[in-house]
């Protein structure tokens, strides 16, 4: 069997586990390009950052972080702003992925963490009533005995925690989500809090950490080239038993992305995330 083959058939045995609920599947905003239509949101935090700052003047120098432009308009334009341009750039829904699609089919799929701020993945699971979103909440939202997150029910209504850790499914979004209530954590403000207790564990739902328990997780269409999504992801996977795995573009890491694999013991799967997505679109529990 020659090393293409190998790796093929790995994969195929990841996403029988990912249908199995023994990994949970982490998805990053690069799932939106496995999408047949073009992706009318942006994908990245990059890619986000040029389109707020073409919208609101920001100094140069910030223009490629994200949380360093949000801030920028939340100082000097107001939080109004920021919320309202993030809501208007994330109100489009991209079409699902074969990706999506799959793992909305799955009924054995305990925890979905999706961490970008798009609605696809939450379109797709609303056919059924078995699932619940929990997601993060923004600084200037955070309110009640939870601050760090709130939870909502399939019906799209908030609800407790308590009753969405009951749901068969949980999307678990950290850093918030368009829909239903336009809630985002974006700006450097939005994370001082969070990344001060993140160690803790206390911004991360108990529901994310009874589920993650016995089992792994894998990367699909994920970055790790700053330190704030290095961090959220090192907490959300903290205490799992493993394996882990992470659909990457082996030679074009830094050398923070290749250390960060390496200490979380992340193996990385050097093969196209379509390809990945059409191997596991076939995987059944």
């Amino acid at each position: 069997m020659n090393a293409a083959a190998t790796l093929r058939d790995i994969v195929s045995d990841i996403g029988h586990r990912v249908a199995g609920g023994q990994l949970i599947p982490f998805l990053g905003p690069e799932v939106l390009t496995l999408s047949p239509e073009a992706c009318p949101v942006p994908v990245g935090a990059r890619d986000l950052a040029h389109l707020l700052s073409s919208r609101v003047a920001v100094p140069g120098r910030i223009r490629n972080n994200l949380w360093h432009t949000a801030q920028y308009i939340e100082t000097f334009r107001h939080r109004v702003t920021l919320d309202k341009l993030m809501l208007e750039v994330f109100k489009p829904v991209p079409a699902p992925s074969i990706l999506h699609s799959w793992l909305a089919a799955l009924p054995g799929v305990p925890l979905i963490v999706d961490t970008w701020y798009d609605g696809t993945l939450a379109q797709c699971l609303a056919p059924r009533a078995d699932w619940a979103l929990v997601q993060g909440t923004s600084k200037a939202r955070r309110t009640g005995d939870a601050p760090w997150y709130r939870a909502y029910g399939s019906d799209g209504a908030e609800t407790t925690e308590a009753q969405a850790a009951q749901a068969a499914t949980v999307l678990y979004k950290p850093h918030g989500a368009a829909q239903p209530a336009g809630d985002v954590l974006a700006s450097d403000a939005d994370y001082v809090e969070v990344l001060t207790d993140i160690d803790l564990g206390l911004p991360i739902p108990q529901a994310v950490k009874d589920r993650r328990k016995e089992r792994g997780f894998v990367f699909l269409g994920c970055r790790f080239y700053d330190q704030i999504l290095r961090t959220f992801a090192r907490s959300i996977i903290k205490h799992s038993s493993g394996p882990r795995f992470a659909v990457v573009p082996v030679g074009d890491l830094t050398r923070n992305e290749l250390k960060f694999l390496e200490v979380e013991g992340i193996t990385p799967i050097d093969m196209s995330l379509a390809e990945v997505a059409a191997l596991f679109a076939g995987a059944t529990p």
